[in-house]
C-alpha cells in the first residue's frame, strides 16, 4: 500500500457573500482558515484520490471541471477521484439559496484550480505506508424534524408547542476513522467521519471551518501540520442541537467546541486502538444513479413569482417565504425540462473498512440502511460528494413536508431517490466485498 497527502487553504475574498441559507451577509474576516485536504491510496491495481473541502458543498458543475482538472494534473481517471464538502454554512456562498444573494462564481473558478495544485501534491510522491481503521461512536447530531397533529412536519421545533407527537426520524452516532502512517510509525494522514450540520456560525459575517476545522485544529496540535479529512454522514436531517428539547442553552462558540471536543477525543480513541497494516485489501467501484425530480405546481409557481415580485417592490415578506419561492422558481427553470438529475455513487474498500459517498444531503434513516446492509466491518457513509444533490428525504419527509421535504431546488428528488441510493450503494459494497 503507498499514499500521499496533501492540504491547502482554500478561504474566500473578504467583502464577498457567505453562504448562509436565510442571510446575506458579507465576509469580514476569516475566524479560521477554510481548507481542502487531500489523501491519494494506491496499492498497484486500484487508486483513488480523497479530497474533503470546507465549504457548503461543491457544485455539480464546478465539481465535474474540477475532478477534469485533477485527473489532468495528475493521471488518474477522474472515475476515481471524490470531492466531497464538510458542509460548512460559513464559507463562500456556492450555491443558489438566498433570493438576491449571488453565488461567487469567481471563487468556484478559482478553487477549480486550487483543488487541481492539490491533487497534484498529493500525488505526487506517495511512499510506503501502514493503514489503520477502526468505528465507534460520539453523539454530536440530533434528528431535528418534528412531527404536529395536523399532519405537517417542521425542521425544528419545540415539545412544549400544542400538537407536538414526537421526531420524525432516527440518529447517528457512529464514527469512523482510517489512519495512515508511514512505515517508521509517523501518522501522515487521518480521515474522520460522523454526522451533523455545522452552522454554530450560521449567519456570522465571517469565514470558518466550524467544528470540522476546530477538530483538525486539536489533532495537529498532536501530531503536526498533517491532513485531517472530515467526511460528513447522512446529516439532512440531523443537527448539533437537541431536538425538540431546548438544546444546551450553548452560545455558538461552546456549541462548535463540544462537537469538535467530541469529534477529535473518538478520532483519538480510535486511533490508539487501531491495528495497522501495510497489505489490505483496496478496492473502488462507482455507477451513476439517473432519479427523476418533482417538479412544483403551475398554482405554486404562479404564487412563487407573486411573493418575489413583492420583495422586488420593497414589501417585508417573511425570509422563509422568500426562500421557499425563490426555491420553487429556481427548480422550475433548472430542471423543467430535463426532468430528472444524475447522482453519482461511488463505494471504496480499505480492508474491513467501507466508504459510501453520495451527493446529496441524505436523511439518515438511509445512511443507517446502508451501514445495516454493508458486508464491511466498519462504514462510513458521506456526502455531498462529486457534486450536490440537495436534501433526500425520506417518504416520511415528504408527507410531512416543510423545508427539507417541500419540493425546492435543493429538495428536488423523487420520493423513490433515496431508496433507490441505498440499493446501489449496497449493490456496489458486495461487489467490492
Amino acid at each position: 500500500m503507498q499514499a500521499g497527502a496533501a492540504f491547502r487553504t482554500i478561504n474566500g475574498e473578504l467583502g464577498r457573500p457567505i453562504q448562509g441559507a436565510t442571510v446575506n451577509q458579507l465576509a469580514q474576516r476569516v475566524r479560521d482558515d477554510l481548507e481542502a485536504n487531500a489523501l491519494y491510496l494506491a496499492d498497484g491495481t486500484t487508486q483513488v484520490l480523497l479530497v474533503s473541502c470546507d465549504l457548503v458543498a461543491v457544485p455539480t458543475p464546478t465539481a465535474n471541471r474540477a475532478r477534469q482538472a485533477m485527473a489532468s494534473a495528475t493521471g488518474l481517471p477522474e472515475a476515481a477521484i471524490i470531492v466531497t464538502a464538510t458542509h460548512t454554512h460559513a464559507g463562500p456562498s456556492v450555491a443558489a439559496t438566498c433570493y438576491g444573494k449571488p453565488v461567487d462564481e469567481e471563487y468556484l473558478a478559482r478553487l477549480e484550480t486550487m483543488l487541481a495544485e492539490l491533487a497534484a501534491a498529493a500525488v505526487a510522491d506517495p511512499h510506503p505506508v501502514q493503514i489503520g481503521w477502526g468505528q465507534g461512536a460520539a453523539r454530536i447530531g440530533y434528528n431535528r424534524r418534528c412531527c404536529w397533529a395536523d399532519g405537517t412536519h417542521s425542521m425544528h421545533g419545540q415539545a412544549s408547542r400544542p400538537g407536538f407527537t414526537g421526531l420524525e426520524g432516527p440518529d447517528d452516532p457512529s464514527q469512523t476513522g482510517l489512519f495512515v502512517r508511514a512505515m517508521d510509525g509517523r501518522l501522515l494522514a487521518i480521515l474522520h467521519s460522523n454526522t451533523s450540520h455545522p452552522t454554530c456560525f450560521y449567519g456570522a459575517d465571517f469565514y470558518s471551518a466550524d467544528f470540522p476545522g476546530a477538530a483538525r485544529g486539536f489533532l495537529r496540535d498532536l501530531f503536526g501540520p498533517i491532513p485531517v479529512l472530515y467526511f460528513n454522514g447522512a446529516f439532512g436531517d440531523i443537527a448539533l442541537d437537541p431536538q425538540p428539547m431546548a438544546g444546551f442553552g450553548e452560545a455558538r462558540e461552546q456549541k462548535m467546541l463540544r462537537a469538535a471536543h467530541l469529534l477529535c477525543g473518538e478520532t483519538l480513541r480510535l486511533l490508539h486502538e487501531a491495528p495497522f497494516a501495510a497489505e489490505l485489501p483496496l478496492a473502488h467501484t462507482c455507477t451513476d444513479l439517473t432519479v427523476p425530480v418533482r417538479l412544483p405546481s403551475p398554482e405554486r409557481i404562479a404564487a412563487a413569482r407573486a411573493t418575489l415580485a413583492q420583495v422586488d417592490a420593497g414589501e417585508k415578506i417573511p425570509i422563509w417565504d422568500q426562500l421557499f419561492a425563490f426555491g420553487s422558481i429556481a427548480l422550475q427553470e433548472e430542471f423543467g425540462e430535463a426532468g430528472e438529475d444524475v447522482l453519482p455513487i461511488h463505494a471504496l474498500r480499505v480492508g474491513g473498512f467501507a466508504l459510501v459517498t453520495q451527493p446529496c444531503e441524505l436523511f439518515c434513516h438511509f445512511g443507517l440502511n446502508i451501514k445495516r446492509r454493508s458486508p464491511a466491518n466498519a462504514t462510513a457513509v458521506c456526502g455531498p460528494a462529486n457534486g450536490y444533490g440537495g436534501y433526500c428525504p425520506t417518504l416520511e419527509g415528504i408527507i410531512g413536508g416543510g423545508y427539507s421535504g417541500e419540493p425546492i431546488l435543493w429538495t428536488r428528488l423523487a420520493p423513490e431517490a433515496g431508496y433507490r441510493i441505498v440499493d446501489t450503494a449496497s449493490r456496489l459494497l458486495r461487489d467490492l466485498f
